[in-house]
C-alpha cells in the first residue's frame, strides 16, 4: 500500500510539473519573430528589385527603339549618299559628253 501512495504522490508531482511546464520556449519564439522580420525584409527587397527590373526593362526597350531609329536614319543617310553620288556621276558623264560635243563643234 505504501508503494501505491508513493506512486500516487509521484504521479501528482509529475502532473503538477506538467501543468507548470511552459510550452512556449522563449528562444523558439524569438527565433520565429526574427525569421518573420527577415521574411518581411526579404519581401520588401524582392518588391524593390522587381520594380528596378521593370524599370530596366523599360529603359532597355526605349534604348532599343532609339537604336532602331538611329540605324534606320543611318540607312536612309547612306541611301541618300549613294543616290547623290550616282547623280554626281551622271552629271559628270553628261558634262563629259557636252564637252566632247563642244570639242566636235569647235573643230
Amino acid at each position: 500500500m505504501n508503494s501505491v501512495i508513493e506512486k500516487e504522490k509521484k504521479l501528482n508531482l509529475a502532473l503538477t510539473k506538467l501543468k507548470n511546464l511552459n510550452l512556449q520556449n522563449p528562444d523558439i519564439k524569438k527565433n520565429i519573430e526574427d525569421l518573420s522580420a527577415k521574411k518581411n525584409q526579404l519581401e520588401i527587397e524582392k518588391q524593390e528589385l522587381e520594380e528596378k527590373y521593370k524599370s530596366l526593362v523599360n529603359d532597355y526597350n526605349n534604348l532599343s527603339e532609339k537604336l532602331d531609329e538611329f540605324e534606320n536614319q543611318e540607312k536612309n543617310e547612306q541611301k541618300k549618299q549613294r543616290e547623290f553620288t550616282e547623280k554626281i556621276d551622271e552629271l559628270n558623264q553628261e558634262t563629259d559628253s557636252l564637252l566632247d560635243e563642244l570639242d566636235k563643234w569647235q573643230t
